[in-house]
């Protein structure tokens, strides 16, 4: 919130608006919070207590009195006084005057937003807290930073790295936070074995080739894996760039993956079957 204008209490306005801000980001609070400013005119043994003082009021007044809290409750207090001192009466008259404001307040404040909102607005900048394995950590930096400068660079969001795994992503917008997120999750993922995954020939050798799953993981698929026939040639079936569906068959104790194409192929054929046995049956 920003008070750009008061003719009054710019700061128990701030607090108003603050308690506000801060509940519609999200912010968790115990109760929200209303501010006012309490003034007092005196002569002699006669006083009058002002409610929510202007600012001639609290210039040519005797006190500036600022009470802040919840409905439960005084959280903040402040004065500035022009005389020697006020008594008990003085005192207890101002904070009665100015819990009544404060509850006036609080229940207009309650009409607009009553409690703190649980979904923030996709606009607002927010924060998210990852934690991963410390030894994913260089996979996220890269070599010579160049991954997390590609992450921060496309998304837009702010990557801080703790040693001991705990990602902290910064964004001005949920899109920008999110984006960043789904970069580094895909950066640390470990492949899953029976999972499907869309990948890119890396590189071909005479016993298979090697396709790319996720970011700096590579499988490789044997050329008994190709195809359902027997391969001759990988280059027969698969060329560098080829963008092809690979299941994941093992992932070893050293982290080698090992990957399938003709499992894919078997496990759809039954499927383009189906069909076609239901229409040879009508």
């Amino acid at each position: 919130s920003e008070i750009t204008e008061s003719n009054g209490s710019s700061s128990m306005a701030s607090v108003c608006a603050g308690s506000l801000g801060m509940m519609a980001a999200g912010v968790p609070l115990k109760a929200p919070v209303a501010g006012i400013a309490m003034g007092l005119v005196k002569d002699g043994n006669q006083f009058a207590i002002l409610t929510d003082i202007l600012g001639d009021e609290d210039h040519l007044g005797d006190m500036d009195f600022k009470v802040a809290g919840t409905a439960g409750g005084i959280t903040a207090l402040q004065m500035d006084i022009k005389i020697e001192g006020i008594n008990e009466q003085i005192m207890e008259t101002a904070l009665g005057q100015a819990l009544t404001a404060r509850l006036h307040i609080l229940g207009q404040m309650n009409e607009v937003l009553a409690e703190g909102r649980t979904v923030t607005s996709d606009t607002a900048p927010s924060m998210l807290i990852l934690k991963v394995d410390s030894d994913k950590i260089r996979d996220i930096i890269g070599k010579g930073g160049a991954m997390i400068r590609s992450i921060t660079e496309e998304s837009g969001a702010t990557v801080d790295i703790d040693d001991d795994g705990t990602v902290r992503v910064f964004g001005q917008d949920k899109a920008s936070r999110d984006k960043a997120v789904n970069m580094i999750e895909t950066i640390t993922a470990d492949a899953e074995i029976g999972a499907v995954y869309t990948g890119t020939v890396a590189r071909i050798v005479d016993f298979g080739a090697f396709v790319n799953i996720l970011p700096g993981k590579d499988g490789l698929v044997h050329i008994s894996q190709i195809a359902n026939e027997r391969v001759e040639k990988v280059t027969d079936h698969l060329s560098e760039g080829q963008e092809v569906r690979v299941k994941v068959l093992d992932v070893d104790q050293r982290g080698r993956i090992k990957l399938s194409i003709k499992e894919l192929l078997e496990d759809e054929a039954p499927a383009a079957e189906a069909p076609a046995d239901e229409a040879a049956a009508e």
